[in-house]
């Protein structure tokens, strides 16, 4: 730098301002010009040589005379080429200053090869016959470079502190990266502090691996989809850098072990982790031990709330002084009252022995919160959090259900009302590609909605407030008065300054009159960007100077409405009479910007400068408030002097002596024996199993039984009635036999018997044709055999009965009982002969 040569003994530079440069330069004392010897034409004597070498300075002094003072202060020069690099144009300005002037060669050589977003400056420093294609470098070399080639390589790529690859952009080709690895020292970048690497596959990926160092500081790494040797790629990393700041993107699951594996990284001031699973209890309590934590980067993107409360499961808020048994409280456990004797000192001396000592905060050092998600994540998470935050980005999903957004910022207000300074609302990347989609397709304007501020408590140290959302875009004059009311010393106000009204929803809502109480109330406001309705002023408006803003001097109206340009011009020149800038979008910035307003904005600011002119002096001229000269003071000399008088009182107590004999009761040592008595008993509990088989198997019988009746023609007279003999052959069956006719002799016979089977004899007629049908269905029915627990027989006729007895009632009497007690099937096949045995199996 130039000011590692300045002289230790000269004075400090002064601050004073010069007029211009021409006085600074003829200030300035100049050695005279020597004449060439070369020159013929040339009448300078030797004398005036000779005289002019006692004037001679070295050069090294001839350098810090003509140095500027700014480059006296390695500070000041630096702030002057960062403010030059960050201006529109900055590195085309920084290369032609290192060309033109030696002493800010080096400083803005510096600066400019600091950061670089891409391999493509460091691969143009080799000659040009070494690559594919002339002023190509993306292409890549042709054939390895000399050792020679590296010098040029070598020397810019120690300037290098940042360097940033995309793979997807394809900037440069890979087939370069190897040739890069191969240079003639140990790392390319010597003096490498911050890696931006976003890989999409594994090769990509793995040419970082040259890179990782131990000067390595800041690592971002973002990894797509598949990330297969991603755990050996970071075990590598941490083990070969000590981080201070860490962004980790990975759009697959978390990977496995991953706190074990950065658990060394134990300096981390920033940290960010946008992958799945990182809200586990696991990553919540490693982050929560990070002593030197300052800024917080997560994503509660599609995560419920009890993901969001799992986070802090295992980080443990407590203090360590609650309890009596904590080695550095000051209770004892005992209840003594207020006699009892403070003990702490000791025990915070046993505390620094045996590392019992208060559990240190969660989160002790963290100001600065990134969080990315829904708007009741985000109040979930606010929360629990603990730390006294100055800076609050919140990423949210637009539009935000209305009664989250109400516990998200009545959260924000109470946790952090005291500490915060910066708080910055923007949508999510999927609010933002939907608002993208919409804009470039035919899909119509987006539907706008209002975003209330009304739920926002007091923050008295906010300095800066933005909110930038595509469709929650609505404000009220009564948010911008509430806003004014809770925030008096904010500094940078924008409610979402890019917003666009369609015709068809109509004007903004916020009028040029509704800032007014953040110009009047928030007086160090500088900043403003809004999209209003300029209207007409109201007449009491100008006649109470204390609504005009001394610091507003920058407005950003974006697609504000202008009703008369006049009108707004005055208004404006009484609400802020400094203000310096004044921008709007016109229709060459933004499509669909309405032309109309555009060019009422450009007569404003045309109107406005004589109008801020003529503001001033009609101020300058108000007669300015009479300030009372102070009272009259005279001095005059008071004898203070104070009198005194001794006295003096005898103090003599008196003393009463007495003795009290305490004499403890008498002790006896008595022991008793207190263990119990036990005995082993053992029972044998094997259970006895006893195998039995029962045979369930039924037992069937089957006989057939010939049912068939036996039928005899027999010639007869009309006039002759023949006795049908009452008697029956040992072949004929005694059942079918009943179900016969009986013949007119034997029912027309006048006897005793006869009278008595005639109910039996009608009964018997009336049941063979009632049980004609269904018999006749079962006839066709197959042949089938029920299993029952009861026995199968047959009907037998017992011929052996008594012959006293008659064969009718004997008959009749064995039908009914059968009837009565149990059931008959008989099975008949309708095809088969009318003469073959019939099965008759009876159910006992």
């Amino acid at each position: 730098m130039a000011s590692a040569g300045r002289d230790v003994s000269s004075p400090t530079p002064s601050l004073k301002r010069r007029g211009s440069l021409k006085d600074y330069l003829s200030s300035l004392s100049m050695r005279p010009k020597l004449p060439s010897i070369r020159s013929r034409k040339s009448t300078t004597s030797l004398n005036s040589i000779a005289n002019s070498r006692d004037n001679y300075a070295p050069y090294a002094v001839h350098q810090q005379n003509m140095a500027p003072a700014i480059l006296r202060d390695a500070d000041a020069t630096t702030r002057l080429l960062e403010c030059i690099l960050e201006s529109q144009g900055g590195k085309r300005a920084l290369a032609r200053l290192a060309r033109t002037c030696k002493a800010l060669k080096e400083p803005a050589l510096d600066k400019l090869w600091k950061d670089l977003d891409s391999f493509v400056p460091l691969v143009s420093l080799f000659p040009s016959s070494l690559m594919r294609r002339a002023k190509r470098p993306a292409f890549g070399l042709a054939r390895p470079p000399a050792p020679a080639d590296w010098e040029r390589v070598l020397l810019y790529a120690e300037r290098v502190h940042s360097i940033t690859y995309i793979e997807c952009h394809k900037n440069v080709a890979q087939s370069i990266f190897p040739t890069l690895a191969a240079c003639p020292q140990d790392h390319l970048l010597p003096n490498l502090e911050t890696l931006i690497w976003k890989a999409e596959t594994r090769e990509g990926l793995e040419l970082c691996r040259p890179y990782l160092s131990t000067k390595l500081q800041s690592f971002t790494l973002e990894m797509g989809v598949r990330a297969p040797k991603i755990n050996d790629f970071l075990d590598e990393v941490m083990a070969k850098t000590k981080l201070t700041s860490f962004v980790f993107t990975l759009h697959s699951n978390i990977p496995e072990n991953f706190v074990e594996k950065v658990q060394t990284q134990t300096r981390l001031e920033k940290l960010a982790l946008m992958l799945p699973g990182a809200l586990s209890a696991k990553v919540g309590k490693w982050i929560s031990t990070l002593p030197l934590l300052k800024s917080l980067q997560l994503d509660l993107t599609n995560a419920g709330s009890r993901a969001v409360e799992c986070f802090f499961n295992d980080i443990s808020p407590g203090s360590g002084y609650s309890t009596p048994s904590s080695v550095s409280g000051t209770d004892s456990g005992v209840f003594s009252g207020d006699d009892e004797l403070d003990f702490s000192h000791f025990r915070k001396s046993a505390a620094r022995l045996t590392n019992d000592g208060p559990r240190r905060r969660p989160f002790a050092q963290l100001t600065q919160v990134n969080l990315t998600g829904e708007a009741g994540n985000v109040a979930i998470f606010l929360r629990h959090a603990s730390s006294p935050l100055t800076q609050l980005e919140l990423a949210i999903e637009d539009p935000p259900v209305p009664h989250e957004w109400k516990e998200l910022c009545m959260q924000v207000s109470d946790s952090f009302g005291s500490t915060l300074q910066t708080l910055r609302i923007t949508p999510s990347s999927a609010s933002r590609y939907a608002e993208l989609s919409r804009s470039t397709s035919r899909g119509g304007d987006i539907q706008l909605r209002h975003l209330t501020l009304e739920h926002f408590g007091a923050l008295p140290r906010l300095q800066r407030f933005e909110i930038e959302l595509p469709e929650s875009a609505v404000f009220h004059n009564v948010d911008a008065e509430h806003l004014a009311h809770v925030c008096p010393n904010v500094e940078v106000v924008r409610l979402c300054g890019q917003v666009r009204f369609p015709p068809a929803f109509g004007p903004p809502y916020l009028t040029l009159e509704g800032i007014i109480p953040l110009t009047s109330r928030c007086r160090r406001l500088h900043t403003l960007a809004v999209v209003v309705h300029a209207l007409n002023g109201r007449d009491d408006i100008y006649k109470e100077l204390e609504l005009s803003s001394r610091a507003l001097v920058r407005l950003n109206v974006g697609h504000s409405w202008v009703k008369n340009p006049l009108e707004t011009a005055i208004l404006l020149s009484h609400i802020a009479p400094h203000l310096e800038s004044l921008k709007w979008f016109n229709q060459a910035s933004r499509l669909g910007a309405v032309d109309s307003h555009a060019s009422a904005w450009q007569k404003v600011q045309d109107f406005l400068p004589p109008m801020q002119r003529m503001r001033l002096i009609e101020r300058s001229l108000l007669p300015k408030p009479i300030i009372l000269p102070p009272p009259p003071k005279v001095d005059k000399q008071i004898d203070a002097t104070v009198h005194k008088v001794s006295r003096g009182i005898l103090v003599k107590p008196s003393y009463v002596e007495s003795s009290t004999q305490i004499i403890p009761p008498a002790m006896i040592d008595v022991e008793v024996e207190c263990l119990p008595q036990t005995t082993s008993v053992e029972i044998d509990a094997t259970p006895a199993y006893v195998t039995e088989e029962v045979d369930a198997v039924p037992m069937s019988l089957e006989q057939s039984v010939d049912a068939t009746p036996q039928t005899e023609d027999i010639g007869t007279d009309a006039l002759e009635l023949e006795l049908e003999s009452t008697s029956s052959d040992s072949t004929e069956d005694p059942i079918m036999s009943q179900f016969t006719m009986p013949s007119l002799i034997s029912t027309f016979t006048p006897s005793l018997h006869g009278i008595i089977t005639l109910p039996i004899r009608a009964v018997r007629i009336y049941t063979y044709y009632l049980t004609l049908p269904v018999r006749y269905m079962l006839s066709f029915t197959p042949l089938t055999s029920t299993p029952s627990a009861s026995a199968y027989a047959t009907i037998e006729m017992d011929s052996s009965a008594s012959e006293s007895e008659p064969e009718e009632e004997r008959i009749s009497e064995k039908y009914m009982n059968h009837m009565s007690s149990s059931t008959y099937t008989t099975h008949t096949n309708g095809l088969a002969d009318q003469n073959a045995p019939t099965d008759v199996s009876v159910c006992l």
